[in-house]
């Protein structure tokens, strides 16, 4: 590497000047760095001789590129046994989660944490070694310390030590959830106009009920107690805030006091809040159709005044919705009459219409204005038709084979759809009961088939909100990530505490491997969970002792877009000793 000089209008300009040879063979040159112009020099290397320190900077430099390039001969004796029970393989996938961890500040959020505690522990070093686990080795907090020894960066704290930091994470709760998205605004902007909200449960392997440990509707059906956690996120499915409730709680309790940490510590006050119907009821809609927010909803049609679903279920008056448009999705102008189409030509089509209603909340009998928009869509009628069509059999099924029992009341339950009959025909009391289908209730969820329901208090154009609502499926990924990639479940912890604190490290790692995400699919690339996750645990490296790190691993797209995002390379031969450090620090 050179100085070069090159003349710019009044003054020269001063670059670092690398030679090399193109992919032709050819001799040609790149500059590597500007450094300015003589004054530019003075400010960085001194006034006294400011060329020749920036010469010295050079040949630093030109010393460094050779230092890399040096080739390490390895000398190995297939006659000479390894050391006995020392760890010569290391995971460096964590190392871009690192990158991740602090860019987010979370190290410096844990020093400030310890010095209100002023406890004698790295609490940094123990929120690195749980959340790059729960993410790439997920198990219980001792098998995290144990799976933390497989990294460059060995733990030093001890399990009790561990336990302790939990107690402080949990009381700090709000505050590092605050702090994080404050710092993730340095990282780019956030699309948090539009926030999603949702709960799930998440259950216990005991059987005993206790503080946040209680038994409620487990949405898998277990006879488990469990504990219920709402999270909100943006509209990318990075995670905002998170809140964590007895098993017990009512789902529909839990979204404005987090709507009210949202406000107070987020500085979040105009935001338009996604939900599903189950979570919006009359009371938190109002609750968010005043002020600066305003609420998108799936409404159950079945749920309406019976004048209100002869409207949505009509055959005519219809729209189509165009999604293909550049400027966003728009209506047809032309109105539609669903008996007259043909439901193979317009099978992936959406139609839609839409009123005002009024609606009396359940405890003060105000009033709530809000828009209903309904949609069909033909291809889901007939998902419907068929979903309902196996229901049906098996409930002929269980009816033939004398097990129909017990009547079911569940949405998906195939015995909802038998009915039992108890007297005779005079009105006597029967000695058996008989048990035939329910074509009633048959004909009457027929009668919704390919119909969908959403309301809001938004002035917005239909389709838009229709856009909006069918982003909801971001935040079930979120849940889904949680239960299967990072093992949040079932929880073993006991106190109330620790399971906050649980919950808190989940809600992290789920940041952390979101934004990773989000760098590795930047070019447009569509890598999932498990390629991501599953990449991160294979990237191991032999550890060459006093020259460095060999990687074992294999060199993909993946990696290329890993190594791109996090700015550092591990993919080389080997990696000195020198440049870990430096990735490292």
């Amino acid at each position: 590497m050179i100085l070069k000089t090159l003349s710019m209008g009044k003054q020269p300009i001063y670059y670092v000047q690398k030679s090399y040879r193109n992919e032709d063979g050819k001799p040609s040159t790149k500059y590597v760095e500007r450094l300015g112009t003589l004054e530019d020099l003075e400010k960085r290397f001194g006034g006294e001789d400011p060329i020749g320190e920036a010469k010295k900077y050079v040949a630093e430099l030109t010393a460094q590129e050779k230092e890399n390039r040096k080739k390490i001969i390895l000398e190995c004796n297939p006659a000479v046994l390894i050391d006995k029970n020392a760890q010569r393989c290391y995971n460096g996938g964590y190392l871009f989660l690192q990158k991740v961890y602090h860019e987010l500040g979370l190290d410096k959020i844990c020093r400030k944490i310890e010095k209100r505690h002023r406890n004698k522990y790295d609490l940094d070093e123990i929120l690195q070694m749980l959340l790059f686990t729960r993410i790439l080795y997920p198990g219980s907090k001792l098998s995290s310390l144990e799976d933390a020894k497989r990294f460059i960066e060995q733990p030093k704290v001890d399990i009790h030590q561990v336990y302790r930091a939990l107690s402080i994470l949990a009381e700090e709760s709000d505050d590092i959830q605050a702090d994080v998205y404050r710092r993730s605004l340095k990282l780019g902007k956030r699309r948090d106009k539009v926030i999603y909200y949702d709960c799930t449960n998440y259950y216990f392997e005991s059987e005993e009920e206790n503080g946040l440990r209680q038994y409620g509707h487990s949405k898998e059906n277990r006879p488990n107690p469990i504990v219920q956690m709402g999270l909100f996120t943006d509209m990318d499915g990075i995670p905002l805030a998170f809140c964590v409730n007895p098993g017990n709680t009512a789902e529909t309790t839990t979204l404005k006091p987090l709507e009210e940490k949202l406000k107070e510590r987020f500085g979040l006050s105009k935001v338009v809040v996604c939900t599903d119907g189950g979570l919006s009821s009359y009371d938190n809609r109002k609750h968010d159709s005043v002020g600066e927010r305003s609420f998108i909803t799936v409404q159950s049609l079945k749920k309406l005044e019976e004048h209100l679903q002869d409207w949505a279920t009509q055959t005519t008056g219809w729209k189509l919705v165009d999604f293909s448009t550049k400027n966003g999705p728009t209506l047809s102008k032309e109105e539609y009459d669903l008996t007259q189409l043909n439901s193979d030509e317009y099978a992936d089509r959406l139609f839609c219409r839409e009123r005002w209603i009024k609606t009396k909340l359940s405890k003060t009998g105000e009033e709530l204005e809000q828009r209903l928009i309904v949609t069909f869509s033909f291809k889901y009628r007939d998902y419907l038709q068929h979903i309902r069509g196996k229901q049906i059999a098996r409930a002929e099924q269980s009816i033939k084979n004398g097990t129909a029992g017990k009547l079911g009341k569940s949405q998906n339950d195939p015995k909802r759809f038998i009915k039992c009959e108890k007297c005779t025909v005079d009105g006597e009391v029967a000695q058996y009961s008989s048990y035939s289908l329910n074509q009633e209730m048959i004909d009457q969820e027929s009668r919704f088939d390919g119909f969908y329901g959403i309301c809001t208090d938004l002035w917005d154009d239909a389709p838009e909100i229709i856009k909006v609502n069918g982003g909801r499926w971001i935040i079930e990924d979120c849940f889904r990530l949680t239960k299967t990639e990072f093992e949040a479940r079932p929880v073993f912890l006991q106190r109330d505490d620790r399971i906050t604190a649980h919950f808190l490290t989940c809600f992290l790692a789920l940041i952390i491997y979101k934004y990773l995400a989000k760098k590795v699919n930047r070019a447009g690339e569509k890598f999932s969970p498990d390629q991501i996750i599953g990449t991160l645990q294979d990237m191991n490296f032999l550890k060459v002792t006093g020259e460095g790190y060999i990687p074992t691993y294999t060199r993909t797209d993946l990696t290329n877009h890993l190594h791109g995002s996090a700015g550092f390379r591990t993919d080389t031969h080997i990696v000195t000793k020198k440049t870990m450090k430096s990735i490292i620090a």
